[in-house]
């Protein structure tokens, strides 16, 4: 139904539009009694064993929906009923802001595939603490937090530490986020001596509270294995729970679409994503050993994709693209596949 009703109706507006759609549809349509209960029946599988607890963090089931969905933490209490076991909220920052100019988000349907350059357009830390103040869903929750682009780089670290502390009551765990490409300068974040020095502040103002939260740095695809081995370093050395990988790719190569498209200044995401994000997660996962997680991400359509990315090395995986294009049907999808894998392992 999802495939040859609904997707083809929200594939008539422009991506940004569909997106605001959705969020208006499923508002009004889970107020309608009952809807919700039946929604939960259909997509949702209760099992303990797809539980997951690591590094501070209990996941109800290995399969979230990615930042950037759910900037403003508007769908979170709704979206457990599709199934999912977390959602990461955000990129928040301390000031609301409008992000760059429209048309900012691009689909890319020959390549399943979308570009944004979004620009972490939200409504402020503020307005996201008196959202998730209304928490009803036991959904684990994590809150992407990000920099002003007005803020410069050497200031960063006051943006990411008001995020913290305003948010540190309301979410399960952070998410740094010093890899989308769509803010100036953001990326140059993720060379050694900027983010060590950030990191080390958020964790030195997170060690002053009991208990501690964890704390996930999201990486860029782009990076060099060497960059990979440095990051690797550094989340150990920060006593970071571990990483998100990854954000979107500013990559453009073998893409099928039009190059008015393709052409396109943001970040990539979707399917030509998926080799590039199973690479750093191996590379990760082989630097960073057991202890801490691996939230994977990028390019997740089916359940193999999502188990590829687990043989990869990422404990529990997260999803955006492939749910725009796959429905929700996917999600549960993952979950039976994730169970039948455990039982062979």
């Amino acid at each position: 139904m999802y495939k040859l009703i609904i997707r083809p109706v929200f594939f008539c507006f422009n991506p940004e539009k569909a997106h605001h759609l959705t969020v208006s549809l499923v508002k009004i349509f889970f107020r309608i009694p009952f809807i919700k209960s039946l929604f939960r029946k259909i997509y949702c599988i209760s099992d303990e064993r797809l539980a997951i607890n690591k590094a501070g963090i209990y996941f109800p089931n290995p399969v979230g929906l990615a930042a950037g969905f759910d900037k403003d933490a508007e769908l979170y209490n709704d979206f457990d009923a599709f199934g999912f076991g977390f959602i990461e909220v955000g990129t928040v920052t301390p000031k609301a802001q409008d992000g760059n100019e429209k048309p900012r988000m691009f689909r890319l349907k020959e390549d399943q595939a979308l570009i944004n350059r979004m620009g972490f357009n939200n409504k402020g830390v503020n307005a996201m603490l008196l959202r998730l103040t209304r928490r009803k869903s036991d959904i684990t929750i994590g809150g992407n937090i990000g920099k002003n682009k007005a803020t410069p780089n050497e200031q960063a670290v006051d943006d990411y530490l008001i995020c913290f502390k305003i948010l540190r009551h309301q979410v399960d765990y952070f998410v740094v986020n010093v890899s989308s490409p769509n803010t100036p300068g953001l990326r140059a974040l993720q060379d050694k001596e900027p983010l060590s020095r950030l990191l080390q502040q958020l964790q030195e103002e997170n060690k002053k509270h009991v208990p501690i939260k964890p704390i996930l740095l999201k990486i860029a695809p782009d990076l060099t294995e060497e960059q990979l081995v440095e990051i690797a370093e550094i989340v150990k050395e920060c006593d970071l729970s571990g990483v998100v990988a990854t954000n979107t790719t500013i990559d453009r190569s073998n893409l099928k679409s039009s190059e008015t498209i393709t052409t396109q200044a943001g970040g990539l995401s979707g399917k030509p994503l998926k080799e590039k994000a199973n690479h750093v997660i191996h590379i990760l996962r082989k630097n960073l050993g057991d202890e801490k997680i691996i939230i994977g991400v990028g390019g997740i359509f089916t359940a193999e994709d999502a188990i590829e990315k687990m043989k990869a090395g990422a404990d529990v995986i997260q999803v955006y693209s492939g749910f725009i294009y796959e429905g929700p049907a996917m999600v549960k999808r993952i979950n039976k596949a994730y169970l039948k894998w455990k039982t062979t392992m």
